[in-house]
């Protein structure tokens, strides 16, 4: 850590003390930065840390008419996820397309979801509706692959999501399609949170027998 600025004699002035005492430090201009400890920062470094894919679904320029005349810039769509469980979907808007697509994985990583999942599909049959979009996800047998189009895909391969099938009833636009995605993800419920919902895992607990109706359903 860089010592405090000491006096001609050597010794420490009284207010450099009450500085150095809170824990701030001066460089050889005399500006007093605080100090950071960094003796813990290995424990920090060795965390091991989630790495995320991101892929563009797309990008273009707009335009905006002002008083002085049309303000172009670009904005870009972007889905980003772990492979495993997490997703999220972005849009970033600047005058320059890097500047766009940065903002846009960053949106998206405030964004993330959790995706539960059966295996390598999802647990049921959701419909997921955005602005115009509308979008109608099934769970599909394994070796089936991704039946989806070009605004789904990338929402499903990031997440993790290998065998399902998949169809646009709305909007082909891919901003609404994509949000659409994302919004049938949240609506989906694993096995555990639908029985507790219906109350299923409490009767098994207090062995109550659940009531089974003429259709064979508790």
């Amino acid at each position: 850590m860089t010592e405090a600025v000491t006096s001609t004699t050597g010794e420490l002035k009284p207010w450099q003390m009450e500085q150095e005492k809170a824990g701030w430090i001066s460089n050889m201009r005399g500006d007093y930065l605080f100090a950071i400890d960094d003796s813990n920062m290995d424990g920090y470094k060795n965390q091991p840390q989630e790495e995320f894919k991101d892929q563009i679904v797309t990008f273009g320029p707009v335009s905006k008419t002002v008083k002085g005349g049309r303000k172009r810039s670009f904005r870009a769509l972007v889905v980003v996820g772990n492979g495993n469980g997490k997703v999220g979907a972005g849009l970033g808007k600047a005058q320059d397309l890097t500047d766009a697509i940065r903002k846009g994985i960053d949106d998206a990583k405030k964004n993330l979801i959790e995706v539960p999942m059966n295996g390598t599909t999802i647990p049921h049959e959701v419909i997921g509706e955005f602005g115009a979009g509308k979008v109608l996800l099934r769970p599909a047998s394994q070796g089936t692959g991704i039946i989806a189009g070009r605004g789904v895909r990338p929402v499903m391969e990031l997440a993790g999501i290998q065998d399902v099938l998949t169809k646009s009833l709305g909007s082909s636009n891919p901003y609404n399609v994509v949000y659409a995605t994302i919004e049938a993800l949240k609506n989906l419920r694993s096995a555990r949170e639908i029985s507790e919902i219906r109350g299923l895992s409490r009767r098994r607990e207090k062995g109550d027998e659940a009531e089974v109706g003429s259709n064979g359903i508790a």
